[in-house]
């Protein structure tokens, strides 16, 4: 979990604002998901580099304790030609802390989400800019499926 600074990239996607309070994220989430998939949005993205499916939780009111954004989309070259009913966000170079989830999904996202929220240090150190999950290859990997989280920490 050593610090690591990610380069700029963009993505284009689709969005949610939501809170963890009263367990609204679950849901929020969930439902953006499952319009992900169901509308295939993966298939509508223009521009992408790759099929690596981000998951972008940006647009903090304050810490993870407040509203902030949920993108699912995918890494593009371009901003240009955004799709009618999806957004864009240009993920700037920062610092950011990486956790790697693995086992049975979304349960294992979810476990190290919550270890995320659990740890004071980290949470003292956090940028609250733009966060991400990384959804490669090995997302689709069953019971060993592997998904990559990136915090945005202060140096």
């Amino acid at each position: 979990m050593n610090n690591q600074i990610i380069k700029e990239y963009k993505i284009i996607g689709i969005s949610v604002r939501t809170t963890n309070e009263n367990g609204q994220s679950a849901k929020d989430i969930e439902a953006i998901w499952e319009r992900f998939w169901g509308e295939k949005i993966q298939e509508q993205v223009p521009n992408k580099i790759n099929d690596n499916i981000y998951a972008v939780y940006t647009d903090y009111e304050t810490d993870f304790n407040g509203a902030y954004t949920t993108i699912i989309g995918l890494p593009v070259s371009s901003l240009e030609n955004i799709p009618k009913g999806f957004v864009a966000i240009l993920i700037e170079k920062e610092t950011y802390k990486k956790f790697v989830s693995k086992g049975k999904m979304p349960e294992a996202v979810v476990n190290t989400w919550m270890e995320i929220w659990g740890n004071n240090d980290l949470n003292q150190t956090r940028a609250y800019k733009a966060d991400f999950t990384i959804h490669g290859k090995k997302y689709y990997d069953g019971d060993n499926a592997e998904v990559e989280t990136y915090i945005s920490v202060n140096e």
